[in-house]
Order: C-alpha cells, then structure tokens, then sequence
C-alpha cells in the first residue's frame, strides 16, 4: 500500500510547468536578439563555445532535482506488509437495528445517526479489543466481521442505512442468532453483543436466542434508542403513513430489551439526546475477563522520502558540475570523432 503522508505539497509541482514556460520564453527571446545580427549559421561559427544542448541539459537536470524535492517533502510512504500482533481484550459486536423507525428524529439528527456517531466516539477509547457489526431490520447481515482494524470499522459504520436490508421488520433474534456465531473467540466473558434498536414491532423469539446465546457464554447489553412519546418516521422528506392515510408514530418498546439483557446476565440502558449509554456499558465490560487472540493487521507505514531527496542532490550536483560552454580541453579527447587518415 502506497500513500503520500503530506499530499498537499504535491501543488507545488505545478511550478514545474511555469519552470519550463518561463524557460521556452528565454530561449526564443535570446535566439531571436541573435538573429538580429546574421544567419544561425555565421553566429554559431563566431561563438564556438556555446552550447544551447548544455543549457537545455541543465535545465532538464534542475528540473528533475526540484520535482524529486517536492516529491519528497510529500513524504511517500509504503506499508503493505501485514503482521501478527497477540492481544488481550474483548470482542464486541454491535448489533444495530435499520428498520425504517430508527430514521424517527425523535433523536437528532435521527436514532439511526445518533447511533452511528455514538459508535464511532466509542472506537476512538478501543484499543486492544476486536469489533464487529451486524445490521438488521427483516433479515440480519453482517456488515463487518469481527475485526481489529478500527479503520475499517468506521468506515462500514459510515455506510450504515436502512437501503442494506432488502426486507423491513426488526428480526431481532435472528441477529441475535447471527452475533453469536460471528465471533472469532470461544471463551466465555470475552464475548459481548452490544444490541441498539427501538424495539418496536420484533417478528420472531428474541428470548429464545438471548437464552442460546446465554449457553455459550454471551453477554448481551441492550441499549433503547427512542421516546415513549414516539416520533413520526420520515423517507426522502416524507413521513409515513398507513394503510388509512394516518401518519405512523415509532415508541420505543423497552420490554423486550430488557428481557434479553437480564437473560444472558447484561443490562439494559435508555439512550438519551445526552449520552447513548455505550460509555456506561464499556466500563462494566471492562471489567469482565478477557482474553489472548491474535490479530493481522498492517505495519505503519514506513518514510521512503530519503531516495527522492538522494535523487535530487544527484540531479543538482550535475547540474552544478555541467557547464554551460563546450570545454576545448575535453573536446579534444571526442572518442566519436571521426579518425584522421595517414
């Protein structure tokens, strides 16, 4: 994998086309003032010395001197090499509902962006522990797989939307289902599914699968994103109704959260405007045990701008060791020229 650490220096380069501009310009303008006192050819016999190749040879050499400069300054970097590292943590994954109520802007700007924002903040106190995301409305998928590599991870958390489910509902135990055969680990207290949803309208046994969870040693937090008041949910800036032409009202359903939480021995918090309750849930995770596993991940990317500032003071120093004038001394010594016969 290749990158340039600093990329806004890569503007300077376009000094390079006014360099060479400004250079053309000079040359036409000193060969036109020549022409004003003979023929190119008299004048190259009266000045035998000059040599408009050398001039143009050092041009080319400064110029590619000043290039590998700010190419360096650009600081290139390469790191595609990948490595094991041992760890110890957790594995945590999150399970977040995308069923059309969580677009209800009874949370700003919306339960489903609260909730992608409040994830992401919690990523950044991570740091040796695994990851991974499920999304779910009518069928459940998995968005990440279980992973270290918190880049990524945001960048899946990004694209979360109600458009990656193909079937509305809130499937909850089916997702359930999904996050306990996702994980990489097999020792228990390790394990933790952080489930986020409104809980409204769930089509299957959730307990049921909080219950098999459980047996595997899976704890599962519950987190209820929402009001009791509920809002109205609204699509491309229009709200839904019903079959009747009135307009859907979303209410959290705390219920069922709750019942899972207590059944695999997590707990269940409500989400405010203030706090999604993800900080709460990590401090008494926290304290659970954890466990060894190995993770592949990317070195850092290494500096390779010292090759680029080696070539440029290559360049320049034949640039200063280049004279502008033929030498009559070395031209004595033209191996290519044409041997005088006896």
């Amino acid at each position: 994998m290749f990158r340039f650490a600093s990329p806004h220096m890569l503007y300077l380069l376009l000094l390079i086309p006014a360099m060479i501009g400004v250079f053309v310009y000079t040359v036409r303008a000193r060969r036109k003032r020549l022409e004003r006192f003979g023929k190119q050819s008299t004048i190259a016999q009266l000045m035998p010395e000059a040599s408009p190749r050398r001039i143009r040879n050092k041009f080319i050499l400064s110029v590619c001197g000043i290039a590998c400069v700010i190419l360096s300054l650009a600081r290139p970097q390469f790191g595609s090499k990948l490595k094991e590292v041992s760890r110890e943590g957790i594995e945590l994954m999150f399970v977040v509902d995308v069923s059309n109520s969580m677009l209800a802007e009874d949370f700003q700007p919306s339960r489903l962006e609260r909730t992608k924002s409040a994830i992401n903040r919690l990523l950044d106190g991570l740091n040796q522990d695994k990851v991974g995301l499920i999304v779910f409305a009518g069928d459940p998928y998995v968005q990440l797989p279980i992973t270290s590599d918190y880049r990524a991870a945001r960048n899946f958390i990004s694209q979360i939307s109600p458009n990656l489910v193909s079937m509305q509902g809130t499937a909850i135990g089916a997702a359930i289902d999904m996050a306990s055969n996702s994980f990489s680990s097999q020792s228990e207290g390790s394990r933790i599914i952080i489930l986020i949803s409104d809980g409204e309208n769930h089509e299957d046994d959730a307990l049921a699968a909080a219950a098999q969870a459980a047996e595997k040693g899976i704890t599962i937090y519950t987190i209820g994103i929402g009001t009791p008041e509920g809002a109205p949910i609204s699509i491309g800036g229009e709200f839904v109704k019903d079959e009747e032409g009135n307009m859907v009202v979303t209410k959290l359903d705390e219920q069922i959260l709750q019942q899972i939480a207590i059944s695999t021995g997590g707990g269940y918090i409500r989400a405010t405007n203030q706090s999604m309750g993800l900080n709460e849930i990590i401090s008494q995770v926290n304290n659970t045990e954890k466990t060894k596993f190995t993770s592949t991940v990317f070195e850092e990317f290494d500096e390779q701008y010292q090759y680029l500032i080696g070539a440029a003071l290559v360049f320049l120093l034949l640039d200063m060791l280049m004279i502008s004038r033929k030498n009559r001394i070395l031209a004595r010594f033209n191996i290519f020229r044409p041997s005088k016969k006896v």
